[in-house]
């Protein structure tokens, strides 16, 4: 299958390719939002995640976690095409004598793909236990018991894209 942009991206020379710094915008940042379809608007929610790459399949797969009910799961349950964007190392370039050259120097990741509700007590705990070691850099035993009240969602991202305004030193 191999990486492919999700759309032709404007901004050509902001375009990350290279596999090694996508899985990095990945790894170092902490919130995914994750945009789910409401009828004729948008519904898009922060998360926190945890998540692995899967190298036969070129995917990203992406875990989070909340309440078994509410918004989000009925969204998820009506249609479960959705979409998981990232950014971070967000900082203001504002140093310059023309306001149109305001911007923000940034590292972003987006993708499509869908979402599955976990119902798998042993699945359960895999996604929580990736979730822990990329939110708190470690793992937990999680029992029957403490994954059952707990809702986990899995979002296969098989199209994504990249990209970054990244901070060159003024001379």
């Amino acid at each position: 299958m191999g990486w492919q942009p999700m759309t032709k991206m404007r901004r050509r020379d902001r375009e990350v390719t290279d596999l090694t710094e996508i899985k990095a915008i990945v790894e170092k940042n902490m919130i995914l939002h994750l945009g789910l379809f409401d009828e004729e608007f948008p519904y898009v929610v922060p998360l926190h995640y945890g998540y692995e790459y899967r190298e036969e399949t070129d995917q990203f797969i992406f875990y989070t976690h909340g309440a078994r009910q509410g918004h989000k799961i009925d969204l998820i349950h009506q249609n479960p095409n959705v979409c998981a964007q990232i950014e971070g190392e967000v900082m203001p370039d504002y140093d310059y004598d023309v306001p149109c050259k305001y911007g923000a120097f940034f590292s972003s990741f987006i993708g499509r793909g869908k979402a599955e509700l976990l119902e798998d007590s042993e699945q359960k705990a895999y996604a929580l236990n990736l979730l822990m070691q990329h939110q708190a850099g470690k793992t937990f035993e999680f029992t029957e018991k403490m994954t059952k009240p707990v809702g986990v969602i899995k979002l296969v991202i098989d199209q994504y894209s990249a990209k970054a305004k990244t901070m060159v030193p003024k001379k």
